[in-house]
């Protein structure tokens, strides 16, 4: 028996009838001199703009490409419908033009078979732009079927089945997804975008766009569980990045007026709507500023963005319609957690505190701290309730061990989180410059794990070590990406925004 044959049949054992006939197609076109992959095809056209340019009295000769969605064969003439990254377009391929030999190969092409045809444009009797195909080649057999959704009429009514809808298994495969619900496809086209206007909008202000280690000695920046792993060459253990806060800053420290990073960052926490292990942000750092000054920043960032990807700076998201157009609500987060909930947190110890969470309802883990419990408070019941765009200011200063304190709030940091859409967008400092006071704050997150808060901040001496050479006033940012883009693009999940998110194991 031949290899070919013998591989086949062992690969085959557990394959469905179509998926069967498929791997016998592809069998037959090789035999038949066809190679069912070739190397490369000339495309100088797409679908959208083929029917977009179209004039009913010229005739344009185009190359295009694209999987086949739609197909009717029929005895000497057959129709089909190419799927390109634009959209879909109608190809009529005749046998008389292309031959007795290429249509005996058309007759063996299935939904999902990816194409080339070179032809010319014309519209058909029922009014719609097609390609008159002159030649086609075979680009790709696919051996395992698509998913395509049906229509039915019942009642008098259009029926759709065999959608591929179900949420969980689009995540698992977007390959799937992206072919037969090719509107997910915008969401990820607008995505590209932001991040492209933002990156404008940060380089030409005179940022730098910089690189900072994902792998780290040492993790820092932000209040989470790492990810760990093994250099072996070295023999040491070595976290993924939980931010890019510390390395940033010594960037400052080493005499940059103004640096920025497009990270992606992990997180060793839980996986729900708004959290993903794996996440994207971008941190912005710029001396001689304070968080004042970046409140006006990011207005300013969110509001031109959403005009430049939407056209408006109203974003639906969630059921709400949700203004970006500057100024943004600024409220304490005390004067909030008064507001929500009717409590005054103000000065009061971790005792007191504790008991106050217990009063709203809250079952609170004993090893966290005074700051954790007000972000248990204020998470619970005033974030999700901010739906416009607010500024929350002005932290306890347990609560954000790298930031500035607060000028003339003892007691305080200069700080803010914008919330918008019930979740947090981003957090700002008025970054902490003073290496005496930076290591107290270190050191008292140390005795914070001690009591068994494993995301409590590490000491990271060479950090202090950079800041003793001197870092000037400097404010920093960072904004999440993936939460921006659902809030602009009108997404309710995570999922939903990136490419390939993080399940549990089929």
């Amino acid at each position: 028996m031949p290899k070919e044959n013998q591989n086949r049949k062992q690969s085959q054992l557990s394959l469905n009838d179509q998926m069967q006939r498929r791997y016998d197609e592809r069998l037959h076109l090789m035999e038949s001199g066809v190679n069912p992959y070739p190397c490369s095809f000339d495309v100088n056209a797409c679908s959208s703009d083929i029917i977009e340019s179209f004039q009913d009295e010229e005739q344009t000769r185009v190359s295009v490409a694209g999987r086949i969605m739609t197909i009717r064969k029929m005895g000497k003439a057959s129709f089909f419908h190419i799927q390109d990254s634009k959209g879909r377009m109608q190809i009529y391929l005749k046998k008389d033009d292309v031959g007795d030999a290429a249509y005996a190969i058309f007759k063996l092409l299935d939904i999902g078979d990816i194409v080339g045809v070179k032809g010319y444009t014309f519209r058909t009797k029922t009014g719609e732009v097609s390609v008159h195909a002159e030649t086609f080649e075979l680009l790709s057999k696919s051996l395992r079927p698509i998913p395509i959704a049906k229509e039915k009429d019942v009642d008098g009514r259009k029926v759709v089945y065999d959608a591929f809808s179900d949420k969980e298994q689009r995540y698992r495969q977007r390959y799937v997804d992206l072919i037969v619900n090719p509107e997910v496809r915008d969401t990820f086209v607008k995505r590209s975008a932001i991040v492209a206007f933002m990156r404008q909008f940060f380089t030409s202000r005179g940022w730098l766009e910089v690189e900072t280690p994902i792998l780290q000695p040492i993790y820092g920046g932000a209040a989470a569980r790492p990810f760990t792993t093994h250099h072996n060459a070295l023999d040491m253990q070595l976290y993924l990045r939980i931010a890019n806060e510390l390395y940033l800053k010594r960037l400052i420290v080493g005499g940059f007026d103004g640096v920025f990073e497009f990270a992606k960052d992990f997180r060793n926490e839980g996986i729900d709507r708004f959290h993903n292990p794996e996440f994207t942000q971008v941190e912005l750092y710029v001396a001689y500023k304070d968080y004042n000054w970046m409140m006006e920043q990011v207005e300013e960032l969110l509001y031109r963005t959403a005009l430049a990807v939407n056209g408006s700076d109203v974003a639906s998201f969630l059921g709400s319609d949700i203004s970006l157009r500057p100024p943004f609500r600024r409220i304490t987060i005390a004067d909030s957690i008064s507001e929500y909930c009717g409590v005054d947190i103000s000065g009061k110890t971790e005792q007191e505190l504790r008991l106050t969470a217990k009063d709203l309802g809250l079952e609170l883990d004993p090893k966290i701290g005074a700051g954790k419990i007000i972000d248990e408070i204020f998470g619970e019941f005033v974030e999700p309730r901010l739906i416009q765009p607010t500024f929350i200011t002005d932290y306890p200063t347990e609560m954000s061990p790298l930031a500035k304190e607060h000028r003339s709030k003892p007691g305080l940091v200069e700080r803010f989180e914008l919330i918008a859409g019930g979740k947090e967008l981003c957090n700002s400092f008025s970054e902490l410059n003073d290496p005496v006071v930076q290591r107290e704050r270190l050191e008292a997150q140390a005795k914070l794990r001690q009591r068994g808060d494993d995301e409590a901040m590490i000491v990271d001496e060479d950090f202090l070590r950079a800041l003793e050479y001197g870092m000037p006033p400097c404010a920093g940012l960072g904004i999440g990406i993936d939460r921006m883009v659902m809030l602009l693009c009108g997404q309710e999940s995570i999922r939903d925004v990136i490419f390939f998110p993080h399940l549990k194991p089929e």
